[in-house]
């Protein structure tokens, strides 16, 4: 909730001063950052009756100068670019600026040297450098984010401006908090490495003076791990609502694009998917999907009795009350019709796929052992002409990563048969996948069998059953964060960034997860912070991962690797 109401405070802080007509200017990214908080009959009420895009604006000439133009942008030299060619022949009647992170002395000259008209009626930072998805999980949107899997070699510079996007956004949130963290990183990962240090030499030493807030309570932990240490999360069908429907359909800034489905109506091409706006949204997304058909089955009775008592419209009091309750109802319907919707096109998805069959044994290659009959498993799977090649792929990458040590032979047939089966299969791909995220490659316990105590843990919840086959998966950052809790989290494993070092158990942790986090990982975190552990937990990411878009980015690092080895 914290990131939703300090985002939502900058824009209220933007709007709420600049009185009259106003027009909101943003770019490909802040009008991310401000779309999933603020509604646009909210913009409404604060008098903004336009909407553009920055690069999109320099196209027109006509003169506005009734309207007030104001500014959300990034700080980047593109946007200074646009907004200086803006202002030497401006059409609006005042300019407010507003930037979404620290601006350089040199951009801020070049504003100035442009205002020639002095139209420019303030310049400010407002750090809302993320997208606040949800109460507890923000991202980046980096479109980029295959770079993570890249040797530094290979492409230095984009390598550096990933880096600078990571680091600018961490560096936002902590100025939205007023706080300056302790920072530990992954070991075995060298861009964890890399972003860990680059953000503490920016808030210790560069802009010591900006994050010195002077408080006296415990420091906050960033924790920076790798995607690669948990391979598994990502590539796994998922079974509650809001990571299903990311899983099978997408959900882009909680929007989810429905118009591929036949039955969506006109109105309903692009529905709202969002906790903040959405009451039986909220008290479902982390329910499994059996539970959401019985629960959208007492909405659609409720809505029925609504609908029927609107029919028994008789007298004029009848009817002023319908007009009065009309909007509600309306809503009621909108809301009733798109989560049908969508129940109905996964439940298709799902019995097209034959993803309950897939899931099970997805579910016991990531949470059980039994190597032989697993590879019985897998290979019946990927023998059925039932079973998508997505599927068939995922499978295989499973297997891989669980037994990569133990089954060189097995694992050979498995590749062979994937290839043959599969004809849009790219050769080597998990493989590759090995490379960048097998065993040697990770840090933590992934498989729960290394440490002790992780083991005992999980031979009591085998032998204790558990109460969905298709839902018993816990990924890593559910051991990080226990760790976390319990003060176990080991230096040798997360070492410390500097001399800074943790004095006492940390009340807010920020775990940033290079390469993306998935919504199986944010309810991990909700619910964590549902048990009242005396610790705030906020998840964080480059980009929001699906099985569709890791599968994408581990395709295109292979494909730059390639070419460059080639090159060379």
């Amino acid at each position: 909730m914290v990131l939703i109401m300090a985002v939502r405070d900058y824009i209220n802080r933007m709007l709420h001063d600049i009185s009259g007509m106003k027009v909101l200017i943003l770019d490909s990214h802040t009008v991310s950052i401000v779309s999933v908080v603020y509604s646009q009959s909210e913009l409404l009420q604060k008098e903004v009756f336009l909407v553009e895009l920055v690069d999109s604006i320099s196209m027109s000439k006509e003169p506005m100068s009734h309207l007030k133009a104001v500014y959300f942008l990034r700080p980047t030299s593109q946007n200074i670019h646009l907004l200086r060619r803006q202002l030497t022949t401006p059409r609006f009647g005042e300019y407010h600026l507003f930037f979404s992170n620290m601006l350089k002395d040199t951009q801020l000259h070049n504003i100035a040297d442009s205002d020639e008209h002095e139209i420019v009626q303030q310049v400010q930072e407002f750090y809302a450098d993320f997208v606040a998805i949800d109460a507890y999980h923000f991202t980046f949107n980096i479109a980029s984010n295959h770079m993570y899997m890249l040797p530094a070699v290979v492409d230095p510079s984009s390598l550096q401006q990933f880096c600078d996007r990571v680091i600018d956004g961490i560096a936002a949130i902590f100025l939205a908090l007023k706080r300056r963290p302790v920072i530990r990183y992954s070991r075995t990962s060298d861009i964890a490495k890399r972003i860990a240090q680059e953000a503490s030499k920016l808030m210790y030493q560069q802009e010591s003076g900006l994050f010195d807030f002077r408080r006296a309570e415990v420091s906050p932990l960033l924790l920076i791990v790798d995607r690669r240490d948990d391979p598994v999360t990502p590539l796994l069908n998922q079974w509650t609502y809001q990571a299903m429907v990311h899983e099978l359909i997408g959900i882009q800034d909680n929007k989810v694009d429905l118009r591929n489905i036949t039955k969506s109506s006109k109105d309903q091409e692009e529905v709202v998917l969002s906790s903040e706006q959405d009451a039986f949204f909220k008290a479902n997304m982390y329910e499994n999907f059996g539970d959401i058909g019985m629960n959208i089955k007492k909405m659609v009775d409720d809505f029925q009795q609504v609908a029927k008592s609107n029919q028994n419209i008789q007298t004029i009091e009848d009817m002023a009350k319908f007009v009065d309750n009309y909007p509600e109802y309306r809503k009621m319907h909108g809301n009733v019709s798109k989560h049908v919707t969508l129940v109905t096109e996964m439940s298709r998805i799902v019995e097209e796929r034959k993803l309950m069959l897939v899931s099970q044994t997805e579910q016991e290659l990531a949470c059980n052992g039994g190597q032989g009959a697993a590879f019985e498993a897998v290979t019946n799977l990927v023998n059925n002409e039932h079973i998508s090649d997505i599927d068939r792929l995922r499978l295989v990458m499973l297997y891989a990563l669980r037994y990569e040590k133990d089954s060189p032979v097995q694992l050979m047939q498995l590749f062979n048969k994937l290839a043959s089966c599969s004809p849009k299969y790219k050769p080597g791909l998990v493989q590759f996948l090995l490379k960048q995220a097998g065993v040697d490659r990770r840090t933590g316990d992934l498989y729960g069998s290394r440490d002790l105590f992780n083991y005992a843990l999980n031979m009591a919840r085998g032998l204790k059953g558990v109460e969905n086959v298709y839902t018993q998966h816990q990924p890593l950052l559910s051991q990080i964060m226990e760790s976390i809790v319990k003060g176990r989290l080991r230096d040798v494993d997360y070492p410390y960034v500097g001399n800074h070092f943790q004095q006492a158990r940390p009340q807010d942790v920020i775990i940033f997860i290079v390469g993306g986090t998935t919504y199986e990982e944010a309810r991990a975190v909700a619910l964590q912070n549902a048990t009242n552990s005396g610790i705030r937990f906020i998840l964080g990411g480059s980009a929001i991962l699906n099985s569709k878009r890791f599968l994408k980015d581990l395709e295109e690092a292979q494909r730059i690797i390639r070419t460059s080895a080639n090159t060379i």
